[in-house]
């Protein structure tokens, strides 16, 4: 595989386990209403984007690799 593939394979991972690992954390809704708060979360996305940031990862560093 060629070095450039791979370079942005493994930037591009990086950058979906971080988006990912953000979704996770914040909220996607919240309501406040006097003295109690209320937070929704629906995380299937973030878990397959960090799912899909693990795999260009591991292609990244073990794509191209010579078995002699």
């Amino acid at each position: 595989m060629n070095k450039t593939i791979k370079t942005i394979l493994m930037v591009v991972g990086v950058v979906l386990i971080a988006y990912g690992v953000y979704k996770v954390i914040v909220p996607e809704a919240s309501v406040d209403i006097g003295v109690a708060e209320f937070e929704a979360q629906d995380n299937n996305d973030a878990y397959i984007t960090i799912g899909l940031g693990l795999a260009a990862l591991v292609l990244g560093f073990l794509g191209g690799r010579k078995s002699s």
